[in-house]
């Protein structure tokens, strides 16, 4: 691997980290015990992290395509779902004055770490578990 792919692995590999972060801690802010909002409703801050973590994981992928660390078809399936839990996120918030319900902005969560995993598996960059025995290996998380 030459000097500068593996500077571009590790670029895609610290925006996707800074991407996790974000949202990690955006998602750690407790509310004030004034604040009307019934808990199990996300607003404001988490619903912009969610929206940013959909950015970062499209750029990441950008970013791979670019650099040829994935192919067209790749590239192009996961720009999908990703689009696809963008609009979900936005659809919702925008039907409920900005609010997601907590069970709603998890399965969000999850279903982009998902792309993220897969993204990086198939940019390299992925932790695989598993010695294929079973049929194949998987991502570690």
């Amino acid at each position: 691997m030459s000097t500068s792919a593996s500077l571009k692995t590790a670029t895609l590999a610290a925006i996707l980290i800074a991407a996790r972060v974000a949202g990690a801690y955006a998602a750690g802010h407790h509310k004030g015990a004034l604040d009307a909002t019934d808990p199990t409703d996300l607003t404001g801050p988490r619903v912009e992290a969610l929206i940013e973590q959909v950015r970062g994981v499209h750029q990441g992928i950008v970013d791979a395509r670019r650099a040829n660390n994935i192919t067209p078809a790749v590239a192009e399936r996961l720009e999908m779902r990703t689009a696809r839990i963008g609009r979900a996120a936005e659809k919702v918030a925008a039907s409920d004055h900005g609010r997601i319900p907590a069970a709603q902005y998890h399965d969000l969560l999850r279903q982009l770490d998902t792309v993220d995993q897969r993204l990086m598996v198939n940019t390299g960059s992925g932790f695989l578990m598993g010695d294929g025995a079973d049929g194949g290996n998987y991502p570690n998380g």
